[in-house]
């Protein structure tokens, strides 16, 4: 049974930094795509990052591309998202997604995920 759990999530300040992480178990986690997503309140679900199965591809939505860094560590199947000078517009629930294809990164549709987390909640202040 896949279990994608987030944590990092919480209260921040507008320019702070933040890491998030994702503790994967039940796959094979070296053949994943992973990645992120994330709710804003009141909007829908959207893509922010995916990492390729052996970190050597990344894939990012463009208004995150230039603050967000998604990276794993296949040793402890762990995935992360880096998120620098935080905005109050980054306000949202971010998910832990493992997508349904390991041979694409190109995971920004609802329909191209299998398994979700349960989300972390970052709220940014100004």
């Amino acid at each position: 049974q896949v279990h994608l759990v987030e944590s990092g999530g919480g209260l921040v300040q507008a320019g702070d930094s933040l890491r998030l992480s994702c503790a994967a178990s039940g796959v094979t986690f070296s053949d994943s795509v992973m990645g992120w997503f994330r709710q804003p309140p009141g909007k829908e679900r959207e893509f922010v990052a995916a990492i390729s199965g052996h970190g050597t591809t990344t894939r990012y939505a463009p208004s995150v591309k230039s603050r967000f860094t998604v990276s794993r560590d296949n040793a402890k199947n762990m995935v992360y998202l880096q998120i620098i000078n935080l905005q109050p517009e980054d306000t949202a629930v971010y998910y832990c997604v493992k997508g349904r294809r390991s041979d694409s990164v190109i995971i920004t549709a609802i329909d191209a995920i299998d398994y979700w987390g349960k989300g972390t909640l970052v709220t940014v202040s100004l």
